[in-house]
């Protein structure tokens, strides 16, 4: 049985049309034909049911899709660690990584852990927070590094670390030692304020906001590097974890609002996992080591 005729198999009971399966092949018509007809005797039942152009799958195609779709991956599998396992690597980590966390802690901590540990060959997904638990339920990764806890009981999490929320604003240009600091209530009276840049926090927070400044203009705004660029071009403010801001703070084009109306949220960042396994661990660990 070859691979060549189970992925015309698959394409083809995707399109129901061997002309369609042809063009997403880059194969002719009638080789598409004779695929499909050299599988249908090696398995020594009728796949599709055919009737001018149109094809439809008989019951045994539509069982059999699945079945070809495993060995295809199977053997796509087995390729990819024969070629893992010929440059060095004798065991693979996939992480599934929140945007944020991709963006602050994480490069310097995989590039050591990469150094420390040669043999592991890591695969990273940027996925957000709110798909990692999925990604993790449903087996694509090993681990998630996500801003949200776990609510699957099937997925186990663990708090990797707390980080301190900011109020931050463009910096005015005013000198930091001579100048009065800028006032919370001025600022979030007259600034518009930028929210749920973060998955784990802004409920609450908007909630609390309201209270205290019910006349407070709102914007939402999905991503945090976004979110900052705006700040900058003074756009408005927003509450944003210290980690994210830390570079802009020390350049000058942030600053910081001191805030004591209310008790600002941390920000957390969780490592989930379905099923504990040696690598899995040792990163995990690893990660363990770093104070953020």
């Amino acid at each position: 049985m070859e691979l060549s005729w189970l992925r015309t198999f698959i394409v083809a009971s995707q399109t129901r049309n061997f002309r369609k399966a042809s063009e997403q092949l880059y194969i002719s018509q009638p080789s598409v034909s004779v695929h499909i007809k050299q599988l249908e005797k090696e398995l020594g039942v009728a796949l599709f049911e055919r009737s001018n152009k149109k094809v439809a799958l008989t019951e045994a195609g539509r069982y059999f899709v699945g079945e070809a779709k495993e060995m295809v991956r199977v053997h796509e599998d087995g390729l990819k660690k024969m070629r893992s396992f010929m440059q060095g690597y004798t065991a693979a980590l996939k992480i599934a990584i929140s945007p944020l966390i991709a963006d602050t802690i994480l490069p310097a901590v995989l590039k050591r852990f990469m150094n420390e540990y040669p043999y592991v060959e890591v695969d990273v997904k940027i996925i957000e927070s709110n798909d990692i638990e999925r990604a993790v339920m449903n087996e694509e990764v090993d681990i998630g590094l996500s801003c949200l806890p776990s609510l699957h009981k099937e997925v186990g999490s663990e708090k990797l670390y707390s980080d301190r929320v900011m109020l931050v604003a463009p910096h005015d240009g005013r000198d930091f030692e001579s100048a009065l600091p800028l006032d919370e209530e001025e600022v979030l009276h007259h600034a518009r304020i930028l929210t749920h840049n973060h998955p784990g926090y802004w409920e609450e927070l908007c909630e609390i906001l309201k209270h205290f400044y019910p006349n407070s203009k709102m914007m939402k705004v999905s991503q945090i590097h976004i979110t900052k660029r705006f700040i900058t071009e003074g756009l408005g403010v927003s509450f944003l974890p210290s980690s994210t801001v830390r570079r802009e703070l020390l350049e000058g084009r942030l600053m910081e609002i001191p805030v004591h109306s209310f008790e600002l949220p941390e920000a957390n960042a969780y490592s989930l996992w379905k099923y504990p396994h040696e690598t899995q661990q040792q990163f995990l660990q690893f990660l363990s080591r770093f104070h953020y």
